[in-house]
């Protein structure tokens, strides 16, 4: 992942309608997830494996917390089930990497055969047209397990955290744990 940080000084950075002002660049075409609130800070600009470019901006802002909600939860992490709350809920593991692996498979197979075309031919893997085609389409697939463990995470994180003051987790070694080999499969597509 590439990536470089502007800090804003003179109004550099700033968001126009639908672009976004940035120093060298100019304005550029913005999606917005969200309206940018408070005093820009800076701008980190970043590009992904699978070659898509995001824009993070940095804003002060005052932040409200959240109102009690008088209760606690203990979470019993683990891998048939992604985790048991103490109040009886059990949350459904969603195997993310298993659902995608067949792809997975037949794409990095085909990543391998063009990096073996490549050498044959005697050509540097940067050259290689149909090579670069590929670490991009492979790039996307993980790209695309990592967004929907990341959105299933996240969701639910939220939901614990608006409904409880207290948090108890267990403490796990996953990295000893990682390195059981029948084991690592599964418990980093938990994460």
């Amino acid at each position: 992942m590439q990536s470089y940080t502007t800090k804003h000084t003179n109004g550099n950075i700033a968001i126009v309608d639908r672009k976004v002002k940035l120093p060298k660049l100019g304005l550029v075409k913005l999606a917005k997830s969200r309206e940018v609130e408070g005093r820009i800070l800076n701008a980190t600009i970043r590009r992904n494996p699978s070659g898509k470019y995001f824009v993070s901006i940095l804003a002060e802002t005052d932040v409200q917390p959240l109102k009690k909600a008088e209760s606690s939860i203990g979470i019993d992490l683990g891998i048939t089930d992604f985790a048991v709350l103490s109040d009886g809920r059990k949350m459904d593991n969603h195997t993310f990497t298993d659902k995608m692996e067949k792809r997975l498979k037949r794409e990095q197979r085909k990543l391998s055969r063009r990096a073996l075309q490549a050498k044959n031919k005697g050509m540097n893997l940067l050259d290689a047209k149909n090579y670069q085609k590929q670490k991009r389409k492979v790039a996307q697939l993980h790209e695309r397990v990592r967004n929907q463990r990341d959105d299933f995470l996240h969701k639910l994180i939220t939901d614990i955290i608006k409904n409880h003051d207290l948090i108890c987790i267990e403490d796990l070694n996953t990295k000893g744990m990682l390195r059981n080999h029948k084991l690592a499969k599964s418990i980093s597509d938990v994460s």
